[in-house]
């Protein structure tokens, strides 16, 4: 396992998570306040954007992943 991608994705993976995730839980909650929506509808609409948010977060792993790999491939393993 390759210890210093492992460590700049896993940093990368909580910054942008943090950003995403409270993205998603703030306009949850600016829709439902700005339209008059109520309470229990503003929670839906959090769940319903924090789902979207696992949604980046996924697409995010698969792609920084495939560009800073975690294993080392067969080319490296011969050096």
């Amino acid at each position: 396992m390759n210890g210093r991608n492992a460590i700049t994705i896993v940093s990368m993976m909580v910054l942008v998570g943090t950003e995403v995730f409270a993205v998603a839980i703030a306009a949850g909650w600016a829709l439902a306040g700005l339209f008059d929506l109520g309470e229990r509808v503003g929670h839906v609409l959090m769940g319903l954007f924090s789902l979207f948010a696992v949604w980046i977060m996924l697409q995010l792993w698969r792609r920084a992943t495939s560009i800073e790999p975690l294993r080392a491939g067969p080319a490296a393993a011969r050096r």
